[in-house]
C-alpha cells in the first residue's frame, strides 16, 4: 500500500500522462469532418454529388479561391464559379452547413 501522499503523487502523474496521450491521439487520429476534395464520393461521373457540393462550399468557407477549389476538386473554373455564386446566395460563411 502507498501512503496517501505517495498515492496522490502517482495519481497526478497518471493524469498528466493521460492528458498527453489524449493530445497525441488527437494529433494522429484523422478528423471525421476532414475534407478530402479528391474523394471519389464527391463526384458521380463528371457531376458533383451533394457531398461534393458541400465539400466545395466548405472550401469556400475556409477562404479558398475559385481557382484553388477548381484545382483541389478537379472541376472546371466555370463549375467552381457557379458553385461560388450559389454559395454566396446561400449566405456564404453564414449558410447552414449540411452533413457530409
Amino acid at each position: 500500500m502507498l501512503a496517501p501522499k505517495e498515492a496522490e503523487g502517482v495519481l497526478d502523474l497518471v493524469a498528466a500522462v493521460r492528458k498527453n496521450l489524449d493530445r497525441i491521439e488527437a494529433i494522429l487520429k484523422p478528423k471525421k469532418d476532414d475534407l478530402d476534395p479528391a474523394n471519389p464520393l464527391n463526384k458521380s461521373g463528371q457531376h458533383l454529388t451533394t457531398r461534393g457540393v458541400e465539400v466545395c462550399y466548405r472550401l469556400f468557407d475556409a477562404g479558398k479561391s475559385r481557382y484553388a477549389v477548381k484545382k483541389a476538386m478537379n472541376i472546371s473554373y466555370g463549375a467552381a464559379t457557379h458553385r461560388y455564386y450559389a454559395w454566396e446566395k446561400l449566405g456564404g460563411k453564414n449558410r447552414k452547413r449540411q452533413p457530409l
